[in-house]
């Protein structure tokens, strides 16, 4: 394989400035991990590379169609190469799917790739432009990507290791076996081998970001280059985990435990009621969201307000929310900023059945071109073996 780790080269995107990039990627993320390294490398570099990773363990919900597709097109849209990671291996060493390997990768390379090409025309991006890259493929007969999974790994403690686990949903101290901490030194040498500087994930991704930002200038197989083929780290894009529909188990929830019990209470296809997936019918979308957890004027612990500000607002600046109602009950109205929504909410002048109502409506409208691509015969098909899959594993 060859390496991709040369000196930067000629950009892509010439309509927008460096701050207006900048601005770009930054919009609607958690953080950023070289903030300052990335400002100065959007002015410099004219051709930087991204790429967000999946495991592949069955059908993909709202948090990684919408929130994170949106963040890939942001990232297009300001001239960066992009790519999507179908992470088969890791999804294999993490026991997905069965832990069957050859499962993984079928689904992966089919139905898991469909569903994101049609979460992508969801946000307005052009799925011709999308570069996926399978886990196996990037492997195979790949010496040079093995001397980085050790490399890094001679440059990271077994305690750090132990302590990573948890980017694979497992919980720091809990008993695994061995090939899971070798998860944490794959996932690494991801970035590295593809010569990505802008690796994106979720927040409960960090820590592996951590250990690249770390490693980065002590690797000497495939380090990651500026524009003058200097060692540099990689800049690191967190973005939101959007919150899952079930109640707390603690409510209220005290104040200091909001930001841990959120994080606690993603959005996850272990618990399905909290989850809305990019092919759920509307019927099912409309379910959910009427059992939805939606505390009267509370504005501190919501779902749905954490899914109106970061699965409508931030899919663009134009984004709207209708609200239809009765004229006893205040009569339609539409919002054009999250914090006008969230106001009126919090004042309780809006009613939590009112925003149920409005945001099965906009999600339902958000999801027309998924259901579109997903109605097609072929992918009909792949859902169909993947859902049978999914109950036999």
């Amino acid at each position: 394989m060859v390496n991709e780790m040369a000196p930067l080269g000629v950009g892509q995107n010439t309509e927008l400035g460096p701050k207006e990039k900048f601005e770009l990627i930054k919009r609607n993320t958690e953080e950023i991990l070289g903030e300052e390294e990335l400002k100065e490398a959007l002015v410099k570099h004219k051709d930087l590379k991204h790429y967000i990773g999946f495991e592949i363990s069955g059908k993909p919900h709202l948090g990684h169609g919408l929130v994170c597709m949106s963040k890939v097109k942001d990232c297009m849209d300001a001239g960066i190469d992009c790519r999507v990671f179908l992470a088969d291996w890791h999804s294999w060493i993490n026991d997905k799917l069965g832990g069957n390997l050859e499962v993984i990768k079928k689904v992966a390379v089919n139905y898991f790739k469909e569903v994101m090409i049609a979460a992508f025309k969801c946000v307005g991006g052009d799925p011709k432009k999308l570069k996926f890259v399978l886990g196996s493929d990037l492997y195979h007969n790949n010496d040079l990507y093995w001397l980085d999974v050790i490399d890094i790994s001679k440059h990271t403690s077994l305690s750090r290791m132990l302590r990573s686990i948890t980017i694979m949903g497992r919980k720091e101290g809990e008993s695994v076996d061995f090939a899971k901490l070798i998860y944490p030194p794959m996932q690494v040498a991801d970035i590295f081998i593809q010569g990505i500087h802008i690796p994106h994930a979720g927040m409960d991704q960090r820590k592996a970001q951590v250990v690249a930002r770390d490693v980065a200038m002590k690797l000497s197989f495939s380090p990651l280059l500026d524009h003058a083929g200097n060692q540099m780290k990689p800049m690191a894009l967190h973005g939101h985990l959007i919150m899952g529909l079930q109640k707390p188990p603690i409510w209220p929830v005290p104040k200091e435990k909001l930001k841990d019990l959120k994080a606690e209470l993603k959005m996850s296809k272990s618990i399905p009621s909290s989850a809305i997936y990019m092919d759920d019918s509307i019927e099912a979308i409309k379910k959910k969201i009427k059992n939805a957890f939606c505390p009267e004027k509370n504005i501190d612990y919501n779902p749905l307000l954490d899914w109106a500000k970061y699965l409508v607002f931030a899919l663009g600046k134009n984004q709207k929310l209708e609200i239809k109602r009765p004229d006893k009950f205040g009569g339609n109205v539409t919002y054009s900023s999250y914090d006008d929504l969230e106001k009126d909410f919090g004042e309780g002048n809006l009613h939590p059945m009112d925003l149920k109502n409005g945001m099965t409506g906009k999600l339902i409208e958000i999801l027309e071109p998924a259901r579109k691509h997903i109605s097609q015969p072929k992918i009909q098909k792949m859902k169909e073996d993947t859902e049978k899959l999914m109950i036999t594993r």
